[in-house]
């Protein structure tokens, strides 16, 4: 996924595609921000994936990728919280990609989220404890 250049038409935040979705966690507002920064066309949590049925057939847990770009023809997970906290999301995702080796999923840990941060010049200070 590589980034395109901002465009030269400066644009104020709060009209940002990111600035009308309703995020379940700020550091995805700060993703689809720098999405959107990079022109880079994004959905937010577009499907979910079942993981697991009850015998009558319903799905009974599920999986749903915080974000797809169409573009790329992949899905992100971001997952900012520490390291020694993401052991059940990481099951959820080894369960996905058994299920469905075609899905295209980058999973963006803590680390790399805070490096993505900083490259962009933006202050990562305030997400660590989030």
């Amino acid at each position: 996924m590589s980034p395109a250049a901002p465009s030269s038409v400066s644009r104020h935040p709060c009209a940002s595609h990111a600035a009308q979705v309703h995020f379940a966690h700020p550091s995805e507002r700060l993703f689809a921000a720098l999405l959107d920064v990079h022109e880079i066309e994004w959905e937010y949590e577009p499907v979910e994936f079942a993981l697991a049925w009850s015998a009558e057939g319903f799905p009974t847990s599920g999986f749903r990728p915080d974000f797809w770009l169409p573009a790329e023809r992949c899905f992100v997970e971001l997952t900012t919280a520490d390291q020694r906290l993401v052991t059940r999301k990481n099951a959820k995702i080894r369960r996905l990609r058994e299920l469905y080796p075609e899905v295209a999923l980058v999973v963006v840990y803590q680390r790399d989220f805070l490096s993505l941060l900083a490259r962009n010049g933006l202050d990562p200070q305030g997400l660590r404890a989030a």
